[in-house]
């Protein structure tokens, strides 16, 4: 049981335990500080008392996801810290990996609930600037020939007063390469339907495209301010039923999966993305194909298409879309000076 004071030695320094940030099924994250020098970081130790109650297997899984993460962004480059969180120090304490990361502003779900309770909105330039750089991330993340399997709004750290995103948890990350079916991974209530229904085998089969489904959710829950109802419903089918939640599911629908994206979302979709269209630009934006919220749900619907096939098949394709809403919805007069 780790405690305030603590001392943990990594490879380059020691670190000292100041307050514990947050927990999960198998790590837990304190704030700390090197000594000597006082740097701040989040160190990521695995969770010795789950640790102790585990399985041998499932304790084996959470010891391969910590030394995963360690490989991954030991091999990144400093410039792919824009978008993803960095590394300080990393190690073995207790005999299980440890690391130390950068020490940021907390994370969005938290920050979105904040929001969510003062009655506000993220405003529109914001979302779609958040939803570019998880985009940004997610390219660099395949890039360097990995799926991350596990996008959501906790595993997105806030820097920069909030202007910045960084991707973190990379604990679920399996190679692109690896087009072997696996086990369940990930959360519920932001995973794609390849990843949450399991095939007629009882295994799952992903790659890139399942992280651009739930950076479809996560551009739905930006604009709208709501989860998506397919989600919520995934992820009180599998917080009831575990694994067998999947299956429980498809049958209340009659064998088919329920629509990642309903007509009405959709319809509160686009209101609200016209509702933060300029009030000068409101008649072409909402007018035909080229306007802002035609744009902005067609790259929805892209997104959180139910088949893998149908979606974006790279990040470049979704910058580009992304490109032409934030041109849609420039002023008029900057469009036609253009």
């Amino acid at each position: 049981m780790h405690q305030a004071g603590d001392l943990i030695l990594l490879s380059a320094c020691a670190w000292r335990l100041r307050a514990p940030l947050s927990a999960s099924s198998y790590g837990v994250l304190w704030q700390a500080e090197s000594c000597p020098g006082g740097v701040p970081a989040a160190l990521k130790l695995v969770n010795t008392q789950q640790m102790a109650l585990a399985l041998p297997p499932q304790r084996a899984c959470w010891t391969r996801s910590a030394a995963a993460e360690i490989a991954f962004l030991r091999g990144l480059q400093p410039w792919d810290r824009r978008h993803i969180v960095g590394l300080r120090d990393s190690g073995t304490h207790l005999g299980q990996p440890a690391l130390a990361l950068e020490l940021l502003d907390g994370d969005l779900a938290r920050h979105l609930d904040a929001v969510q309770a003062r009655g506000d909105a993220i405003p529109l330039a914001l979302a779609l600037d958040w939803t570019a750089q998880v985009n940004g991330a997610l390219a660099r993340v395949h890039q360097y020939g990995w799926r991350h399997l596990d996008l959501k709004p906790s595993n997105l750290l806030l820097a920069d007063g909030g202007a910045t995103l960084k991707l973190a948890d990379f604990g679920t990350a399996r190679a692109l390469a690896d087009r072997a079916p696996h086990p369940y991974t990930g959360t519920a209530a932001w995973q794609a339907p390849e990843q949450f229904f399991a095939q007629d085998d009882g295994v799952y089969r992903t790659d890139a495209r399942a992280d651009y489904f739930a950076l479809g959710a996560l551009l739905y829950r930006l604009v709208s301010g709501a989860q998506l109802r397919y989600a919520v419903a995934c992820a009180d089918a599998y917080r009831a039923h575990g694994q067998g939640g999947a299956a429980r599911l498809r049958a209340l629908h009659g064998g088919a999966m329920s629509p990642t994206l309903g007509e009405d979302e959709a319809l509160l979709f686009e209101r609200r993305v016209l509702q933060a269209c300029p009030l000068t630009n409101r008649a072409s934006a909402g007018a035909g194909r080229d306007g802002a919220p035609a744009l902005l749900l067609s790259l929805l619907r892209t997104l959180l298409a139910p088949r893998p096939e149908a979606r974006p098949r790279h990040a470049l394709e979704i910058s580009r879309l992304l490109a032409r809403v934030n041109d849609a919805m420039a002023p008029v007069h900057l469009r036609s000076a253009a």
